[in-house]
């Protein structure tokens, strides 16, 4: 079994209980089918989603989160990728001012070509800054 697919099965069961449900296919097929629009999905299919053999499509993951209640995002990946994320940009925007802001639009700017020897100058640097002794 894929591992992707087992938690995202843990995290569907977990979502539904939290929301009030039984993690059972039978009660995630009528749910379900009161509240998506397409084409209902079958008790095998839903099993699949709940013991981890497939994932929903993106407009059944999209119906699932509604109806309970978290991001499409956590339900798919967890909460940890998106902490993740969020403390990366964190660090990132409380690391540069105005004038490394400035200097990045600058940077954006320029033709690719440029950008490329841009960032090689200063891949050079940090290189150069690693290899010369403390002072």
């Amino acid at each position: 079994m894929d591992k992707a697919k087992a938690k995202f099965a843990q995290r569907l069961r977990r979502a539904m209980e939290e929301a009030g449900y039984e993690g059972k296919p039978a009660v995630l097929e009528r749910e379900f089918n009161q509240r998506y629009w397409g084409k209902p999905v079958t008790l095998h299919g839903v099993r699949r989603w709940l013991v981890g053999e497939t994932f929903p499509a993106n407009d059944k993951l999209l119906a699932l989160a509604k109806w309970l209640n978290v991001t499409p995002q956590e339900l798919r990946d967890g909460v940890e990728i998106a902490r993740q994320v969020s403390e990366r940009r964190k660090r990132w925007d409380e690391g540069i001012g105005y004038q490394e802001r400035e200097m990045f639009e600058a940077f954006m700017s320029l033709p690719v070509p440029q950008r490329k020897a841009v960032r090689e100058v200063i891949l050079g640097l940090v290189l150069a800054g690693k290899t010369e002794p403390k002072k």
